[in-house]
């Protein structure tokens, strides 16, 4: 294969401003290529973004092709970034993507360019597929490298949620978005609050637009409430992803992509919802330029949602707002400004969840709409985000990403905590106190990253280095009056009615004060070993360390210049097939100690994966094969040859850890004109071993096998859609007086269905059946030997309008 090496600058990815034919309207992605004279000629190409005829006379120039676009107003769009080794064929469809052109090849060396229908009614001897609404990305993704690489050359498993499957599916939290995701599932503590987990572990590593943010799932100030209309898509490394995120468990790196300005015309949606439980949701998108020439940029996105729940005395409210500028301050140079909020309010929120056993410990049997709140309680929350970044593109292709980000997140808490074992018939025996409690938690993070390529040895590389500063505070605040102070018995909790007495709440009091600090430097690098053959390098040279009190005690740990390699290999059997190997790591630190007093190495966190990627109709369908195991070393155990003495109970030390290994199957994309598809399975298991030598299975809450598809077929102005996600049985030991019973939930399926009819350019009407058979499982079983229902039968109703 031949290789040829042109540098255009990047600054941004970009979304399609323009409505288009009935055929694309509701997804804004059609694209088809000729094969009959197939090349497997490679440019090497680094196109910014700009307006697409200017991208088309780069691109020609660059590949020495003829590409003509027929009288076609290609000056009204703009492009995203196409950096990398890529065909002209496979260039113009990145180009293309969402503009309502298609290319077709005409001639050795030349391609037109025409508008879809025309497209679309040429002969028959050009093979091709249309892709609406695409489920894959194949633009280049940082989340997992930095190094700006496409799915097919990452050696990872990555899964993106695209726009098109969060609208398709009306998935409106990111606790939505996990529950419809490949390999990770949630669980709820209660009905605020939600874990998450892949591959055996906990999931503790979020990123925004690629910069690392702080979230604790337990001490939550509403995170996995998210909404979804303020991003584009999001991305899902599974793994452990230690390069870019630093810290943290090797479980996955979820990624949320904002949305930005990307439109210098006029542009947007508008989304209003009716659900079951009168919920009610609405949210507006526009973008639009900000001066005559277009090179500032506008984007705003509103939310409001207010309803009821299926659970007694919960109410829903929910506001976003989110506005962005991108100026362009001169052809090198983007920066990109921007803040948002979203403010929760709910009403009847639970802590924790309903009892397992009866007092004779049977089993409780309890409606899904039963509660363990009072009408008063609240787990309110804001969440507040300013951001800066800057996009320097040099003359010889190397750019410089800066970023500076605050987020303010903040839970204002009046709960009630409901406890014992009730008797079967007279429901005595339950006790109810309430709490009030404040959480504030504020982050900071600073980074800047070089990345560009490098001649070597007949062959082009690519290159990444950085840094990254993150500090964050957390405080965590009680009220004198809470707690045991206000303990009341409930006569009979089976007519529990969310009626008990607000107390006094006292004094305010600090229960947390700590501040983290993380520092990272990382580079990593992709070599061209051959045309076919890749290997990435790279390492993160980390530190970590925490300050303060933790109610009562001291918090001063962490670990510093902690060594995190990655590395990984690649080798493209043709153009559609690539097998991978990869080998990442991260840490997490840990408080305990050992017999003299010195703290445990940080927990380090490992993955392996060896894989199978593959593409097919153009890049349309994307398939990946997937064998990994994950190990976390170091884990802390009690020392059973300390001596206990008065100033020291317990020591520790370490040991090895839980170990991971499974597979993972996925198919996503569109398999023909009009049927697009995502399917996923996985399978692991996790287990430890014991002091004993005994291998013991962990995390047992969390389902070991997941099976999700959902997919849609497009007729004319209708689309179907049909999903199922099915998890495997899963189970929590807890205590009880008789010692430890297991609870169970058993393997199940929820069915879920979909139906939009397109009634104009602009216009369509989408109905959404959520759990169609009403199957009743659980949504959390074991936390704190409490239990929580999923959520029945949803059904909602929806308008879509695209200015």
């Amino acid at each position: 294969m031949k290789s040829h090496t042109f540098r255009i600058n990047k600054f941004q990815h970009a979304i399609n401003i323009c409505r288009r034919s009935l055929f694309i309207s509701s997804a804004g992605l059609i694209l088809a290529t000729a094969n009959v004279y197939a090349s497997d000629t490679t440019y090497q190409l680094n196109i910014e973004p700009q307006t697409l005829s200017t991208a088309i006379t780069e691109l020609s120039a660059a590949t020495q092709q003829h590409i003509i676009a027929d009288g076609v107003a290609l000056a009204e769009q703009r492009t995203i970034q196409v950096k990398g080794n890529y065909t002209t064929e496979k260039a113009l469809e990145i180009l293309l993507k969402g503009s309502g052109f298609v290319a077709t090849k005409v001639g050795e060396n030349r391609f037109s360019i025409h508008e879809v229908g025309a497209a679309l009614a040429r002969d028959n001897e050009i093979e091709r597929i249309a892709v609406t609404g695409s489920y894959v990305v194949n633009e280049p993704i940082d989340t997992a490298t930095g190094l700006g690489l496409t799915l097919q050359e990452t050696p990872q498993t990555v899964n993106i949620i695209t726009r098109q499957s969060i609208e398709d599916q009306a998935l409106t939290s990111l606790t939505d978005v996990i529950n419809n995701a490949s390999g990770i599932s949630a669980k709820a503590y209660d009905s605020s609050r939600n874990a998450f987990s892949s591959r055996g572990f906990n999931v503790d590593n979020y990123q925004i637009d690629g910069v690392p943010v702080q979230w604790n799932g337990a001490q939550s100030a509403g995170e996995s409430l998210t909404d979804t209309a303020l991003y584009e898509r999001i991305e899902i490394v599974r793994g452990a992803t230690g390069l870019l995120t630093g810290a943290g468990d090797p479980s996955a790196s979820i990624n949320l992509v904002r949305k930005h300005a990307n439109s210098s015309e006029l542009s947007g949606k508008v989304i209003a919802r009716l659900g079951r439980w009168n919920n009610y949701y609405a949210s507006v998108d526009l973008g639009t330029g900000l001066n005559e020439s277009g090179s500032v940029r506008g984007r705003t996105v509103m939310v409001l949602q207010e309803g009821d729940s299926f659970v007694d005395y919960e109410k829903k409210s929910k506001q976003v707002f989110y506005a962005t500028v991108d100026a362009d301050l001169s052809n090198a140079t983007l920066l990109r400004l921007g803040y948002s909020i979203q403010d929760n309010e709910p009403k009847g929120s639970q802590w924790g969840g309903l009892p397992i056993f009866n007092s004779d410990l049977s089993r409780t049997d309890f409606d899904r709409s039963a509660s363990v709140a009072a009408k008063w309680s609240s787990w309110a929350s804001t969440h507040k985000t300013f951001f800066a970044n800057l996009h320097h593109s040099f003359s010889n292709g190397w750019e410089l990403v800066a970023h500076a980000n605050k987020n303010v997140s903040t839970a204002d808490m009046y709960l009630l905590w409901v406890s014992g074992l009730p008797h079967p018939v007279t429901g005595a025996g339950m006790t109810a106190s309430g709490s009030r409690l404040e959480n504030e938690r504020e982050q900071i993070d600073f980074g800047v990253r070089l990345q560009g390529m490098y001649s070597l040895f007949d062959h082009e590389h690519e290159f990444v280095v950085g840094v990254a500063k993150s500090d964050q505070d957390f405080v965590y605040y009680g009220y004198e009056g809470g707690g045991s102070k206000t303990a009341k018995p409930v006569t009979n909790f089976f007519e529990w009615n969310g009626e008990f007495d607000q107390p006094d709440w006292g004094q305010k009091y600090i229960s947390q004060d700590y501040t983290t600090e993380q520092t990272g430097y990382f580079a990593a690098t992709r070599i061209h070993l051959s045309d076919k053959f890749k290997a990435i390098v790279g390492a993160r040279l980390a530190s970590w360390n925490r300050q303060g009190v933790s109610y009562g005690t001291d918090q001063d740990y962490g670990d510093d210049d902690v060594f995190i390699p990655y590395a990984g290999l690649l080798y493209s059997l043709n153009d559609s097939h690539t097998i991978y190997t990869s080998y990442t790591e991260i840490f997490k630190p840990q408080n305990a100690v050992d017999a003299d007093d010195n703290y445990l190495d940080p927990l380090t966190g490992l993955n392996y994966e060896i894989g199978l990627k593959s593409t097919y109709f153009n890049d349309a369908l994307h398939t990946n094969i997937t064998y990994f195991q994950t190990q976390q070393e170091n884990l802390a155990v009690v020392d059973p040859d300390f001596v206990p003495r008065p100033d020291k109970l317990a020591a520790y030390k370490e040991a090895d850890g839980v170990e991971s290994d499974g597979y993972e199957l996925e198919v996503v994309g569109q398999i023909m004109d009009g049927w697009k598809i995502n399917a996923n399975y996985t399978a692991f298991e996790a287990t430890a071993e014991d002091s004993s030598g005994t291998s013991n299975t962990v995390n047992t809450r969390f389902p070991r096998k997941i099976f999700r598809l959902f997919n849609t077929f497009e007729y004319n102005q209708f689309t179907l859609g049909a999903g199922i996600s099915w998890e495997g049985e899963n189970y929590t030991d807890i205590k009880s007086p008789l010692g430890n019973v297991r609870v169970e939930q058993p393997a199940y399926s929820l069915i879920n269905l979909m139906a939009r009819y397109q009634h104009n350019e602009a216009l369509s009407v989408q109905l959404n059946i959520d759990n169609a058979f009403d199957k009743e499982y659980y949504s959390q079983i074991g936390f704190y030997s409490q239990l929580a229902y999923g959520e029945p039968r949803n059904i909602s109703l929806s308008l879509h309008y695209k200015l």
